[in-house]
């Protein structure tokens, strides 16, 4: 079913025609709610992650001046925005052209197909509309009671780690538990779903530390030790666990960013071209439609590289469904590129220059290509960090899982200042640069790097950790 209670009765028209078309072809979602906007309030929207009822932060005023200055300047657009929830919520650009509608709103069936059936977004809260709005009362009502300023520093302050959670925990748990909340013959998505519901708490109570520290490490979730065993009062707890709970949210989308962008564009591409097109739209949605998947010499993207890994899959005569149900980028890039693939889409080995610094082109020996391509986006292309250890004087020991891409470390200095301060105690982090051991130290205030040859030891297995991780597929 799909509702769009201000669209015009042509946009109405047409959407109902276009889910028609793709529940026909075989996509299946939740309920669509399309909804007009101008240009400047879906920028809005966008800003604050998909969610206008978001509480406030300087963060989402940044990312609303970007966006608004890339469409001013003709640099940027925005075609549409799909939020997975149910009902499944997405966003029109009024000053679209029909045609444009009618391709974003095919896009947007792709997307609510992938939301649902995708086994990684099955453990996220699907009525996140109304948690957001819950979580944007709790820091109203936080500032009224301690101030404006204190909780703004420190949401700013926990924002900065959301970063430091385990992508693989909401399915771990559900393998865990083994689904037993859920009625028999529920599906994979179901049951991680209903498990990692069951792990996540109540804002409004968060647990309080219960036993030692040391019993819970080593853990990537470094969110999840912080709120359980950092000394924060309580109405920080609460604020740590809104900044978690967000956090895991999102991390699906940043998982399957090429696999959701290349199933609705391979959807609409295919929805357009196979009756819902005008003739004489052809050209317009030619242009359009290459625009979207233009790319950049040296840079990915998604829209295309997903769309072809899809048309790549199905020549080949495989169950795209299938992969689009228990895939990550990573293990659907794995299960998918070929040799074939490579050379038909002319990849390349990028390498930097140690004399410029400058990103070249190596070579195009395809099992280096492929683990580059793998490499690149193991851990959702963010580095690997895990909570090892609290010292005896009580200092977060932190080891970077090394995988061939070394930090930046003014940013890691950063992160692990705002961890220190957080935690109340000096924060270290191993890493490597260059090949050579380093270990990174803040005391909340200043950041210290130090030589370690420790480090190389404990940081060289990472590379095969993340393949390790990253390779599996969810079923």
């Amino acid at each position: 079913m799909v509702r769009g209670p201000h669209l015009t009765q042509q946009l109405l028209d047409q959407a109902i025609r276009t889910e028609a078309a793709a529940r026909k072809a075989g996509l299946d979602f939740f309920e669509v709610v399309f909804e007009p906007l101008d240009a400047r309030d879906v920028n809005a929207v966008a800003a604050y992650t998909g969610f206008p009822s978001r509480y406030s932060s300087w963060r989402f005023g940044m990312e609303f001046e970007r966006l608004q200055k890339g469409y001013e300047y003709g640099l940027s657009k925005i075609y549409e925005l799909v939020i997975n929830n149910d009902p499944t919520v997405a966003y029109l650009v009024k000053s679209n052209s029909f045609m444009e509608q009618k391709l974003v709103m095919a896009h947007v069936f792709g997307h609510a197909d992938f939301f649902k059936h995708n086994v990684w977004f099955g453990a996220t809260d699907r009525r996140m509309h109304e948690r957001m709005e819950q979580h944007a009362e709790t820091v109203r009502r936080l500032m009224e009671r301690h101030g404006q300023d204190q909780v703004e520093i420190f949401l700013d302050e926990a924002l900065s780690l959301e970063s430091l959670v385990d992508p693989y925990l909401p399915l771990r748990e559900q393998l865990r538990k083994g689904g037993a909340s859920v009625p028999t013959g529920a599906g994979m998505s179901e049951r991680a779903r209903a498990a990692f519901e069951a792990t996540m708490e109540d804002p409004s109570a968060p647990k309080r530390p219960t036993a030692s520290p040391k019993r819970d490490m080593p853990t990537y979730d470094v969110l999840g030790f912080l709120l359980e065993h950092a000394s924060l009062p309580s109405w920080k707890r609460d604020l740590l666990h809104i900044v978690r709970e967000e956090a895991y949210y999102f991390m699906p989308q940043r998982m399957t960013k090429i696999m959701n962008e290349g199933w609705a564009s391979f959807w609409h591409s295919k929805l357009l071209t196979q009756g819902l097109l005008d003739t004489s739209e052809v050209v317009e949605f030619a242009d359009c439609h290459s625009g979207a998947t233009a790319t950049r010499p040296g840079q990915l993207n998604p829209y295309k590289f997903g769309i072809e890994l899809f048309r790549h899959a199905e020549r080949k005569g495989m169950d795209i469904f299938r992969l689009r149900r228990v895939h990550n980028d990573v293990s659907f890039i794995d299960e998918v590129v070929d040799e074939e693939f490579a050379a038909e889409s002319q990849l390349f080995l990028i390498k930097k220059n140690g004399r410029t610094g400058k990103s070249e082109v190596a070579g195009r020996n395809f099992p280096a290509v492929k683990s580059q391509l793998l490499r690149d986006r193991a851990w959702c292309g963010a580095p690997r960090v895990q909570l090892t250890a609290v010292t005896e004087d009580g200092c977060l020991e932190l080891v970077h899982q090394h995988d061939g891409r070394d930090l930046k470390l003014d940013e890691a200095g950063q992160l692990l200042t705002q961890l220190s301060r957080l935690w109340g105690a000096p924060a270290h982090l191993l890493t490597l640069e260059e090949g050579q051991g380093r270990r990174m130290i803040s005391d909340g205030e200043t950041v210290k790097v130090l030589e370690a040859r420790s480090a190389e030891e404990a940081c060289a297995d990472g590379e095969d950790a993340a393949a390790s991780d990253d390779g599996k597929r969810a079923g």
